[in-house]
């Protein structure tokens, strides 16, 4: 199926590793110009050296903390000059902060809100302006618990919950230009965060096929998922192959989340 991405100018937050960088590879792929950001330098220009020896195409790489909304504003400037338009914008920045409401301080509540909540609002609210006459496309990623929390899961629940909140009331706002806002619900997709803290750190002498299937994740599918996988739908919702497809969200997850 050919997405109708070839041309289309898109920037990913978060693009230097796991999802990120996997949607950023995909989004090339189908023939999109592409300009990722990441907080940390060396991180980031691994990552485009091994975008394009992966993929043989260049990417632009821009130093930027989305929690920061200077940042934010330089990125799509950046990126404006570089390439001299923008179709689609992926908030995809973000960590996991799992804690228990008792454990969460003052500091980790404003951490968090400003990288996941904030990154994303002050991202779109820059590259609308250049969407407007055109039409776009922005991807939130957010994740499933933010429909049905666990415990023990703050501050990330709470700013993921407000991030798909977010998705609906912008797609009801913006489509009036065109614009269509999504966003994609992440379960356990394969990190190295969940390789160094759940698989190595408990099940070291377990293969990491052996692990991700584990009945214990009560995942229906029987497996995690890969990255890749999370980066098509992502690169799906992004495309012209999703024209009418607006203020929803997908849960990326192999079936596992309570809520749709």
């Amino acid at each position: 199926m050919d997405l109708g991405l070839k041309g289309k100018v898109a920037i990913v937050t978060g693009g230097s590793k796991g999802i990120g960088y996997e949607t950023a590879c995909q989004l090339l792929k189908e023939g999109a110009k592409v300009a990722i950001c990441g907080r940390g330098k060396e991180a980031l220009d691994k990552a485009v050296q091994s975008i394009y020896a992966g993929t043989g195409e260049k990417v632009l790489g821009i130093q930027a903390d989305v929690s920061k909304a200077n940042d934010c504003i330089r990125l799509i400037e950046e990126t404006m000059s570089h390439y001299g338009s923008l179709h689609i914008l992926i908030n995809n920045a973000g960590t996991s902060s799992a804690h228990g409401f008792e454990e969460v301080t003052a500091e980790m509540w404003e951490k968090d809100i400003n990288l996941k909540l904030f990154g994303a609002v002050n991202c779109s609210r820059e590259a609308v302006k250049h969407m407007k006459t055109g039409g776009g496309s922005i991807v939130n990623i957010t994740a499933v618990i933010g429909k049905s929390p666990p415990a023990s899961s703050l501050p990330t629940s709470a700013t993921r919950a407000a991030g798909i909140a977010l998705t609906k009331a912008m797609s009801r706002d913006l489509g009036k230009y065109a614009i269509r806002v999504n966003t994609v619900c992440i379960g356990l997709i394969r990190s190295s965060q969940i390789e160094e803290k759940k698989w190595k750190k408990t099940a070291s002498h377990l293969t990491w096929e052996e692990f991700s299937s584990d009945p214990g994740h009560d995942i229906p599918l029987g497996r995690i998922g890969e990255t890749s996988e999370a980066a098509k739908v992502i690169a799906f919702l992004a495309s012209d192959a999703a024209s009418y497809v607006s203020g929803t969200s997908v849960n990326v997850d192999g079936g596992k989340g309570a809520v749709d």
